[in-house]
């Protein structure tokens, strides 16, 4: 089994990462930023200002720097960086779209986390370093319909219409705490994606 030193960075205070054995957790009160590096991570910087209603959204002073830091800290050490779909930190860190490499040798995977058993679909974009295509562990495949959905302004159906409750199709939202939290298997499958992560020394230097 591998058991090598994961960071989770940007964590919730109640955490699922925090009780997982060899995953030296970062939240709010602990600050990612003291993190001294040396091992692989598993990063979930603030996305509130990277996402598709970030006009909306309010950072808080240096919020929006944490995510190009931690992008760094994934070329630097290995690991993987979770960010909703289509975020706009990728263009502003350089991180590959998918089907790109970058020259770091990182990549973007497309997942849903309802295939880890998140009830609403939570379509996520992982960039990851140090770990091939071919060496990533088995990936779960849900078929079916999530049963919820992360927010109702983005439930439309397909001649654009809002939907709205008593509507075919309409889904309830999930919680705030769901849109923000990791669903445990997806958790454990991203540390032990990043327990895979290696980096050349010419990186880590």
């Amino acid at each position: 089994m591998n058991s090598r030193p994961v960071a989770a960075l940007f964590v919730r205070a109640d955490s699922i990462y925090k009780t997982m054995p060899g995953v030296d957790c970062y939240d709010i009160e602990r600050d990612a930023l003291t993190w001294p590096g040396g091992c692989p991570v598993v990063a979930h910087p603030p996305c509130r200002g990277w996402g598709k209603l970030f006009y909306f959204a309010k950072p808080a002073p240096g919020e929006l720097d944490l995510g190009p830091w931690a992008a760094q800290q994934v070329r630097t050490y290995g690991g993987v960086l979770e960010h909703p779909k289509d975020s706009k930190l990728w263009e502003a860190a350089g991180l590959p779209r998918p089907g790109q490499v970058d020259a770091w040798g990182g990549w973007t995977l497309p997942i849903s986390q309802h295939w880890w058993g998140h009830r609403a679909e939570k379509l996520t974009w992982l960039y990851i370093v140090g770990c091939t295509p071919a060496d990533m562990p088995l990936i779960p495949l849900h078929l079916g319909r999530a049963t919820h959905v992360i927010a109702q302004s983005r439930a439309r159906r397909k001649d654009g219409v809002r939907l709205r409750k008593g509507m075919e199709g309409w889904r309830p939202e999930v919680t705030r705490a769901e849109r923000e939290a990791t669903p445990p298997p997806l958790a454990e499958w991203l540390v032990e994606v990043a327990r895979r992560c290696i980096v050349p020394v010419r990186q880590a230097a």
